[in-house]
């Protein structure tokens, strides 16, 4: 077996140790417990990982009860990792209404970016039961194709019991386990297209029940150590991790 030089085993190390500081604190982020990250098969491969693209536009989708003010720190750490304020956007939806609507108004959203800012697809980011908002979209209304990277944080996606305390709404109905609406998003390719997708959850979750109920089957599932719900929405060290997620 051939030794490696001592310039190449300095470069070894002085690439973990940028690793090591760009994601420090380690006590907040989590291991993914799927795919492997795309850097990471191209470096196993033997090429030259791909440059990282900030020039996506991202959408943003609150959760039940949420605006876009839900944002402002997620914008800031999009914004440290390269982004422009111009290419970043919050979806505003009726979160006592129903997600099939809320989804649609997704879609024509999406379009509207597209168009302002000449993009061919979106990148979008969603917390809560904006993940139902966001798997009706790419599933159910093909919306997949028009969307490059789905980034879902502590998402509703297989539904929560907690929604047991609103069922008075349709959203709150459609976000029970078991739901007709659940059922649609999640029978068959959980995760269709050749969008790229993510999750990040936490036994901490203390909204999402079970917590376990954000993983999407063929996404990169990030357990988080420990994390609150509405934590995430401050949480600079997860933001950050989404931010390169979406540039990949």
């Amino acid at each position: 077996m051939r030794r490696r030089s001592p310039r190449r085993l300095l470069g070894v190390l002085v690439a973990a140790t940028a690793a090591l500081t760009l994601f420090s604190p380690a006590s907040t982020a989590g291991a993914a417990d799927t795919a492997t990250a795309p850097a990471a098969t191209a470096r196993s491969a033997g090429t030259a990982a791909q440059p990282l693209s900030t020039s996506t536009p991202v959408v943003f989708v609150h959760g039940y009860t949420g605006n876009a003010s839900n944002w402002v720190t997620a914008m800031s750490v999009f914004r440290l990792n390269g982004w422009s304020s111009s290419d970043l956007f919050a979806y505003e939806y009726d979160s006592y209404g129903n997600n099939v609507t809320n989804a649609q108004g997704l879609a024509s959203y999406v379009n509207t970016v597209k168009a302002r800012t000449g993009a061919s697809k979106v990148a979008i980011v969603n917390h809560s039961m904006g993940g139902l908002v966001s798997q009706y979209y790419l599933k159910v209304l093909g919306g997949h194709s028009n969307v490059s990277h789905l980034a879902s944080i502590a998402g509703a996606n297989h539904g929560t019991t907690y929604a047991g305390a609103c069922l008075i709404y349709t959203t709150c109905q459609q976000m029970y386990p078991g739901s007709s609406f659940i059922s649609q998003i999640t029978s068959g390719d959980e995760t269709p297209g050749a969008t790229q997708y993510a999750t990040w959850y936490s036994a901490c979750d203390g909204i999402i029940l079970p917590y376990t109920s954000t993983r999407l089957s063929g996404a990169t599932n990030n357990n988080v150590l420990c994390q609150t719900h509405i934590g995430y929405l401050a949480d600079t060290v997860v933001l950050g991790q989404i931010a390169r997620f979406v540039a990949s």
